[in-house]
């Protein structure tokens, strides 16, 4: 029971769910993907802008860990990325909940395989999110050289918003220029 007592703690906590971990009750098509080149990077390098939906679900592992005031908690990750990034994820996520309402933490990491704007390949993103009274600090991050095939230099950033039960994330990230 106190594993379902966490996860339903986790799914109220808004910045899980912007954070994508939210167990999946989607309803309706996914959006329209677009990608739009951003500012030159520098070097050989060009920034582009990936967006679209994601589906997700959560899975807790074993029981929570609930001890002087706070909860510890293990849930595995699934996504389905749909848009620019197309393809699925498979990670794993470590919560902590407190007993003040609106401040817990979280860390995550999730390895995407799929297409990225036409380059087939795989890339490791890495979450923190902190809540401190309802204050939200999150940051999603493409891990350092973790790409692989045509995403092998794939360096970025992972923003995520909820909207009418909808997950949607953008991707503001640089490879080098496609050779020709």
């Amino acid at each position: 029971m106190r594993t379902r007592a966490l996860v339903a703690a986790v799914l109220a906590v808004p910045f899980v769910a912007i954070a994508g971990t939210v167990a999946a009750r989607l309803g309706g098509a996914a959006q329209a993907s677009a990608t739009t080149p951003a500012p030159a990077g520098g070097g050989h390098a060009v920034t582009y802008r990936a967006q679209g939906t994601f589906d997700v679900k959560l899975t807790p592992q074993g029981e929570a860990d609930d001890a002087d005031g706070s909860q510890l908690g293990r849930m595995t990750i699934e996504k389905t990325y749909h848009g620019a990034l197309e393809g699925t994820a498979r990670g794993e996520m470590l919560t902590a909940m407190t007993g003040v309402e609106g401040s817990a933490g979280y860390v995550a990491v999730e390895r995407v395989t799929g297409t990225l704007d036409g380059r087939a390949g795989s890339f490791v993103l890495l979450h923190r999110g902190v809540m401190t009274r309802g204050s939200q600090e999150l940051s999603i991050t493409v891990v350092p050289d973790s790409g692989s095939r045509a995403l092998h230099s794939l360096a970025g950033r992972m923003t995520i918003r909820i909207e009418g039960g909808q997950h949607f994330y953008e991707l503001e990230y640089e490879l080098p220029e496609p050779t020709r």
